[in-house]
């Protein structure tokens, strides 16, 4: 440990924090909390159904802000260009 007036240095200091260890950990734990039967594919699918569902019924206000959005490309285009009725 340096004194606690020191000068500080004028140039940077290599500084650098393996946590490869620590991600493996991390990786190790999300893994067993998903469980054996987790299946990626369904999860996606099931995404992609509440995607739907979530821009579905839109009113007229709601849709032309979607669209605006999905030209502006924050939102991705779904189906036919537009949210599902």
């Amino acid at each position: 440990m340096s004194a606690p007036n020191a000068p500080l240095p004028d140039e940077p200091v290599e500084f650098s924090v393996d946590l490869t260890g620590h991600e493996m950990t991390r990786r190790t734990h999300v893994m067993a909390a998903l469980g054996a039967d987790w299946d990626p594919l369904e999860a996606m699918r099931g995404e992609e159904e509440a995607y739907d569902m979530l821009y579905s019924g839109l009113d007229e206000e709601q849709q032309r802000l979607y669209d605006t959005l999905v030209s502006a490309g924050v939102l991705p285009q779904r189906g036919g260009g537009s949210a599902p009725a």
